[in-house]
């Protein structure tokens, strides 16, 4: 028998971030653990995934990369919640909708973004009670 030795390929690592919400998204309170995961080659679209296998799975993007001067006013409860120190700033995360058959259309929740802790996987959605961030932006960088 012989052996066919294919060359190496450099095949790039699948970014995983595992998350523990603080508490549940609203509508789905039996899921706390999510993975975000990457859903194209440079982490510009992500799945925020349950671990659960019956648990749900939304589309996300950092909101730096798509809305660089989206800076949103975040309480102090969401610092304390996610154990954020002084001048620590959490990643920003939001939830894209795509309409059926129109992904030109989809448009990210800049109302109620994901917040999570960079070191420790820390997360929760905070939804922005002072209106002036649209729940339908749309997604064009």
């Amino acid at each position: 028998m012989s052996v066919i030795e294919a060359p190496a390929v450099a095949v790039p690592a699948l970014a995983v971030t595992a998350l523990e919400l603080t508490e549940p998204l609203p509508g789905f309170p039996g899921h706390r653990d999510y993975a975000l995961v990457a859903a194209d080659g440079n982490g510009l679209v992500r799945w925020l995934q349950a671990i659960d296998p019956e648990g749900p799975r939304f589309l996300v993007v950092p909101a730096a990369a798509y809305f660089p001067e989206y800076a949103p006013a975040l309480p102090r409860s969401v610092y304390d919640d996610l154990g954020l120190g002084e001048g620590t700033r959490p990643e920003l995360y939001c939830i894209v909708t795509v309409p059926v058959g129109d992904v030109a259309a989809a448009t990210a929740n800049l109302r109620a973004p994901l917040a999570v802790h960079p070191g420790s996987g820390r997360a929760r959605q905070v939804v922005l009670s002072d209106g002036d961030h649209p729940i339908r932006r749309p997604l064009r960088r």
